[in-house]
This record gives C-alpha cells, structure tokens and sequence, in this order.
C-alpha cells in the first residue's frame, strides 16, 4: 500500500492527475498563444529552466495540475488585474531574474 492506497489506485489517480495537467497545460498555452501570439511568443522566450521541484511534482497526483493553475490565478491576479499584459506575464515566467 501506498499512502493509504493500494498501487493500483495510486497509479489510476497519478495517471488521471497527468491527464487533467495536459489538458489545463494545453488549454493554457492555447490562452497565451491567441493573446501573445505564437511567433512572438518565440522571439520572446526566455531560457528559465523549472525548479527542481516542479519536476519532483510530475510523481505526485495532481501537483502539476495546481502548479498551472496557479500559474493561471498569477496571470489574472498580479498581470491582468493591475494593467499588465499577456506578454510581459510570458517574459515573467520563460526569463530568469538572478541571472544578469
């Protein structure tokens, strides 16, 4: 048993918590795409790679799929909401701040 479960479970629930992260990953990237543009969205992409936690989260059911919908609630809280646009949320998330 895992957490409680047995692997059969957890292994159903970590591969339907992957499937919802594709889904709301597709559906996110579909948003900034027609907001952005996709050619701009190429010319604009910075080379931030994912902490290590993030790809920890890829192994815990449904992690990934908070971690993109707070990405969501950061785009409309702290971008749309206070004026700023889809392409400088795009330049927040893809350009690493330490590095100069």
């Amino acid at each position: 048993m895992i957490i409680g479960m047995f692997e059969q479970d957890f292994a159903a629930y970590m591969i339907f918590g992957l499937m919802l992260n594709i889904v709301f990953s597709i559906l996110f990237g579909i948003h900034l795409s027609n907001n952005i543009g996709m050619q701009e969205m190429i010319t604009s992409k910075g080379s931030k790679d994912q902490s290590l936690l993030i790809k920890i989260s890829l192994f815990i059911p449904y992690a990934k799929m908070l971690i993109t919908l707070y990405r969501v609630a950061i785009l409309q809280l702290f971008f749309l909401n206070r004026g700023h646009t889809h392409k400088e949320f795009w330049i927040y998330m893809t350009h690493d701040e330490t590095k100069s």
